[in-house]
């Protein structure tokens, strides 16, 4: 859902409903939208927005209720273009780096660092255990999100599953992104994720090679089939004298390859986004590729040593959440988390 869709002010009311839910948990209504907008529109024109934002599925009325509340749909629009993220206070910051930078054995700092996050948020909070070099990939799966965004699903080694939002450069069919997890898993089940993009990229090479080489016969074949005599003022039977090379029924198989390189061009794209995905990740209800979690957030982040990613750290919580306060609390723990370990190396 693009912010372009919906007008300045419908974005306005959006931004102070979910605001309002987040703090007051009760449906909001179109007297309180008017008094904390500090924008000055008429009841009806306040409704005749929400029924609007109602309708683009951003917005739901709960029961009977004459309030509403945001859907996941809203959460994200909220989360991508209309949250203002608080910066940590300075005792805050403190307090983190005092009970995460003390040197000690890994897996404490590690179980510190779970339970700091779910003290700091009084929500779950989770860390996964430093990544093994080997990275086999087991299943994968792409889940189409709104806009140019996939989610990515990721199973690798024998159970450790990581979800992953990724921007593409251009919008992707959910038939499209399953076919490409199928080609993905049936190909290349068991291998080391890096390995598989090695693979790829050399499959993409001979396939450029053969295209050239077809391409080559196809252009010597034209320049002999069209080529004019010096007294000719036109080409007799050209497309006879074309068909009569027998080669040209690799013309299907030129586009055949043309097809392979372009779908496999693709693949390498989402691929490499979910590879190398960086920074703090927000799954807000379904787009965490798990129905257990449809009424909750989880909002993560990787932590690195020895120069690469080691794990990911998050909070699971209820979409509910004040996601202002919880992503610089996700995003400063990995930081820290990170250079604890890399001191106790």
């Amino acid at each position: 859902m693009s912010d372009s869709i919906i007008s300045d002010r419908a974005q306005n009311l959006l931004k102070v409903l979910v605001e309002r839910y987040i703090q007051d948990g009760q449906p909001v209504g179109s007297r309180t939208l008017s008094r904390d907008s500090g924008m000055e529109l008429s009841p009806a024109t306040i409704r005749n927005v929400m029924a609007d934002l109602e309708e683009l599925g951003l917005i739901r009325s709960p029961h009977t209720s004459a309030g509403r509340i945001p859907t996941a749909r809203g959460y994200r629009l909220f989360i991508d273009s209309l949250l203002t993220v608080k910066q940590l206070d300075n005792s805050e910051l403190l307090s983190l780096q005092q009970q995460i930078g003390t040197i000690g054995e890994p897996d404490s700092v590690l179980s510190s660092a779970s339970s700091l996050l779910s003290e700091l948020t009084s929500m779950a909070g989770v860390v996964t255990l430093p990544r093994h070099e080997q990275e086999s990939l087991r299943q994968l799966e792409f889940l189409p999100l709104s806009g140019n965004r996939v989610l990515v699903i990721l199973v690798l080694n024998e159970r450790e599953v990581q979800n992953r939002i990724i921007d593409t450069t251009r919008n992707y069919s959910a038939a499209e992104l399953q076919q490409m997890a199928n080609y993905l898993n049936q190909t290349y089940a068991g291998r080391d994720i890096r390995e598989v993009r090695e693979s790829l990229l050399r499959d993409m090479e001979q396939t450029k090679l053969d295209m050239n080489r077809l391409m080559t016969s196809a252009i010597e074949m034209a320049q002999r089939a069209f080529q004019r005599g010096e007294d000719e003022d036109f080409v007799l039977a050209g497309e006879t004298n074309l068909m009569a090379y027998s080669d040209m029924a690799d013309m299907e198989k030129l586009r055949q390859l043309f097809d392979a390189f372009n779908r496999k061009s693709d693949i390498l794209h989402l691929l490499d986004q979910s590879i190398h995905a960086r920074g703090v990740q927000i799954f807000v209800g379904e787009e965490s590729g798990f129905e257990v979690l449809q009424e909750c957030s989880v909002v993560t982040a990787p932590y690195e040593a020895e120069g690469g990613v080691a794990g990911v750290l998050g909070v699971i919580g209820p979409t509910r959440m004040a996601y202002d306060r919880v992503i610089p609390i996700v995003d400063v723990t990995a930081r820290l988390l990170g250079a604890a370990l890399n001191q106790s190396r």
